[in-house]
């Protein structure tokens, strides 16, 4: 089979709908399902939020292994267990009847989800697009997107209407059909002739600089000795740490002020304002080639919407309350998108597919604590004041952007 741009197209939508799936059922579902929980089983807030910590850490062992799973079972396989897990895992949350039940349901759910995740979508595009990856990569991440838009009310209504057990075999059955159609069709799929393109992948390695301390073309013994590994991961670790703790308590902040209506639709429209910032962020990649300042742009972007959130609340301005809103949403797909990218260029491409499973497992292996982190931050403010979890928000995103400077990489020709 040739390398073309149908081909391309199809594995990108492949990797679109994999990412809507996987964070709509296991990276936003959790959320939803702690309040199913709870209203079914009367256990507390924190027991509830505990196996959510669990649920998100199982992920990153998972996703540690995720290039050795694939060399030896393929990724049709490995996506389709992943797939079969999830909807397995949240059937646990939907039926379980004591605590340790409900924790191993959360390890399941989180050991399978990450198989549809950044890694996936990262390893599926990344076969077919070398140079034209930044679009390629924001085309398939804005499924993610999509899966916080569309499932979080799409699992309230299906809760509400037929209850959580019908609601899951819905959703899951759903998901296990789309998910096995492509890995007959699509996820095995690979160039049989690569030819260069901008948007196929070239025959010819493309020219990036070997860091000092790696020995060979394995990734891990010199990872933790190169400068440009652990700016990066710590970059991405950091900035989805605020992200993540900001976020699980927004809606709860800002409920009070709006209304639950208009505050879920404000969350909505931050949360699809990371579509256009993906975008923004892939064409200034293409312009400019210099993605870590890319990156660093979009951090600050963030930052910029934290302090529109301090500077609403302390004046009682709406419109600066929602541009706060708007415009940190507008960076939260480019945590995700962009250190991939930033990868393909900080490392030969033998090493690419190890440090960006690394990268994703110590975020996620992060932010699994944001929530409790914000939260307890929250409860020890006076009077319960949101200011100090909008500038922690801001500190931190200004944290991970200067951590990306501090390395400085020659641009993708």
């Amino acid at each position: 089979m040739s390398t073309s741009l149908p081909e391309g197209n199809r594995a990108v939508r492949a990797a679109f709908i994999l990412a809507l799936f996987g964070w709509g059922v296991g990276f936003y579902g959790p959320p939803v399902y702690l309040a199913a929980v709870m209203a079914r089983t009367g256990w507390s807030l924190s027991l509830v939020s505990a196996a959510i910590t669990l649920h998100f850490l199982a992920g990153t062992v998972v996703i540690a292994s995720l290039p050795r799973a694939y060399a030896r079972l393929g990724v049709p396989r490995v996506t389709m267990c992943g797939a079969a897990f999830t909807a397995l895992g949240v059937l646990g949350w939907a039926v379980a009847g004591q605590p340790w039940q409900l924790f191993a349901a959360a390890a399941v759910s989180g050991a399978g989800w990450v198989t549809m995740g950044a890694v996936a979508v990262n390893t599926i595009v990344s076969r077919w697009y070398v140079q034209g990856r930044p679009l390629a990569l924001a085309r398939a991440y804005n499924g993610a997107t999509l899966g916080g838009v569309l499932f979080v009310p799409l699992w309230a209504a299906l809760i509400q209407r037929w209850g959580f057990v019908c609601a899951v075999l819905l959703v899951g059955a759903c998901m296990l059909a789309v998910v096995g159609h492509l890995a007959r069709r699509v996820l095995g799929r690979t160039p049989a002739s690569p030819a260069p393109s901008a948007s196929a992948a070239p025959t010819a390695p493309v020219a990036v600089p070997v860091l000092a301390g790696r020995r060979g073309s394995d990734a891990t013994p010199g990872l933790w000795r190169s400068r440009a590994f652990v700016t990066l991961a710590f970059a991405m670790a950091v900035g989805l740490f605020a992200q993540i703790g900001l976020l699980a308590h927004l809606f709860a902040l800002l409920a009070p002020r709006f209304g639950e209506q208009f505050s879920s639709l404000l969350m909505g429209a931050g949360t699809a304002c990371a579509i256009g910032g993906r975008y923004v962020a892939a064409a200034a990649v293409t312009r400019f080639g210099q993605r870590r300042a890319v990156a660093a742009a979009s951090y600050a972007w963030q930052a910029l919407g934290g302090l529109g959130l301090i500077l609403g609340w302390l004046q009682g301005s709406t419109v600066l309350l929602v541009a706060g809103v708007l415009l940190f949403g507008a960076g939260i797909g480019n945590a995700t998108s962009l250190p991939p990218l930033i990868a393909q260029t900080d490392f030969p491409a033998a090493q690419v597919g190890v440090v960006v499973a690394r990268i994703v497992a110590l975020s996620q292996a992060a932010y699994a604590f944001a929530p409790l982190a914000f939260g307890t931050a929250l409860g020890m403010a006076p009077h319960g004041s949101p200011l100090v979890l909008f500038a922690g928000a801001a500190v931190l995103q200004v944290v991970a952007a200067l951590a990306l400077l501090g390395v400085r990489r020659a641009v993708l020709p």
